[in-house]
């Protein structure tokens, strides 16, 4: 229902602003004046009504409902996007655009895997943390960037910035080959296997073993994360876990971005940007690849065809895409974990999140908004600083860090 004071005061904004327009002759008449103001309230009207909404919270657990209602209060408040850009595709697509880049200085960590190949790891140490000045102690947050993503993006600038205030260290887990170092092993990364990621979490919680721990996936990086908790169950170091965008069912999003606007916007680049990476490192992948024709690719999918499924062993795309989809695994996670969609994000459709078997787990809450898009979720008129997505991550690890025997026990 439309809240009659939030009808109001966006009216009476809009209507002083059309004012102050025709005084500078913007319009020319009282006509012109009329029709944008009748178009301003209905559009104003329709927003209110039809896109600013409460996101849905599901999850199996009342502890877990309670927990979320009472130290992440942002998940049950109404989430108003950016009114002249709420559409998903939109969204996605201005967010690196619109959003600020903060400055970051990292710390870089090479570490070796079991089958001779290396890892790169970036870490914000805050060392000025108020909050946590014992380095053993302070709480680490472990980042896990997208497909072709790394500690630069601004997604995960943000996110830093938030554990910063709160006093936090993060580390960025860069996939092999992506963030400028070399590929000592012919293989790269995929969703479904965990195995550098298990090092990755192994290496840190040796380190600050007193250290509370939690990880942040983002889109790929979620579902990556998703898979390593639903293999490992309770059996991880870490308290607790939160997804932003995940692809639940990999054949739902492979389809989705295979239509053709979203080809044309979203699958083509990220297709360019898997084939640029494979280039790269042409040396040591021409052992296994026929390189020529990888870059023949013009999907995703076909990328995966020739290249991600043989890499890692699987008789046919069809096996990588099932073993890939964290909607399988969910039932299997044994921490907390909230996870955050848009139910118009065209990377993950809305009929394929899984809300029924988030249901049947008391350590799962979805929360999924109207609108938002992919690692969108733009808010306020000029959404530079802070999205409604920051807020979640900021409140969700706040509140596990320091009320998380509240949902130890479910």
């Amino acid at each position: 229902m439309i809240s009659r004071m939030n009808l109001q005061v966006l009216t009476r904004e809009l209507s002083l602003f059309l004012e102050s327009r025709v005084r500078v002759g913007l319009f020319g008449s009282g006509v012109g004046f009329t029709l944008v103001l009748c178009f301003g309230a209905t559009y104003a009207c329709y927003y209110l009504s039809s896109i600013a909404k409460k996101p849905q919270l599901v999850t199996g657990s009342k502890t877990f409902c309670h927990f979320l209602q009472g130290h992440c209060p942002v998940v049950t408040e109404t989430y108003y996007p950016t009114v002249w850009c709420w559409e998903g595709r939109v969204q996605t697509l201005l967010r690196p655009f619109i959003t600020s880049w903060p400055p970051m200085q990292y710390r870089n960590d090479l570490i070796k895997t079991a089958d001779g190949g290396q890892i790169s790891l970036d870490w914000f140490d805050n060392h000025d943390s108020i909050r946590y000045p014992d380095a053993n102690t302070r709480p680490t947050i472990l980042l896990l960037p997208g497909l072709t993503g790394t500690s630069k993006e601004s997604y995960i600038l943000h996110i830093i910035q938030q554990s910063e205030t709160l006093g936090y260290r993060c580390v960025v887990f860069n996939n092999r080959g992506v963030a400028g170092e070399n590929l000592l092993t012919p293989r790269t990364y995929c969703a479904a296997n965990t195995e550098d990621l298990e090092a990755v979490i192994h290496h840190i919680h040796n380190m600050f073993s007193s250290a509370p721990f939690m990880a942040a996936g983002v889109s790929m990086g979620g579902m990556l994360l998703l898979n390593y908790l639903g293999k490992t169950g309770r059996e991880t170091p870490l308290m607790a876990a939160a997804i932003f965008s995940a692809g639940w069912n990999v054949f739902e999003s492979a389809d989705s971005l295979e239509k053709p606007l979203n080809w044309l916007l979203f699958n083509y680049y990220l297709t360019t940007c898997l084939k640029a990476s494979i280039s790269r490192h042409r040396q040591m992948l021409d052992k296994l690849f026929d390189i020529d024709l990888v870059m023949k690719a013009k999907t995703i999918r076909e990328f995966d065809k020739q290249v991600t499924s043989v890499m890692f062993g699987y008789p046919t795309i069809d096996d990588y895409y099932a073993d890939a989809s964290p909607c399988r695994k969910l039932k299997s996670v044994g921490i907390p974990v909230l996870c955050l969609n848009s139910m118009d994000d065209i990377f993950s459709p809305r009929h394929a999140i899984p809300v029924e078997a988030a249901q049947k787990n008391p350590n799962v809450a979805l929360v999924l908004t109207t609108c938002g898009g992919h690692i969108g979720f733009l808010e306020g008129m000029w959404p530079r600083k802070c999205t409604y997505m920051d807020r979640v991550f900021k409140q969700f690890v706040q509140a596990v860090v320091e009320h998380g025997s509240d949902i130890s026990n479910m």
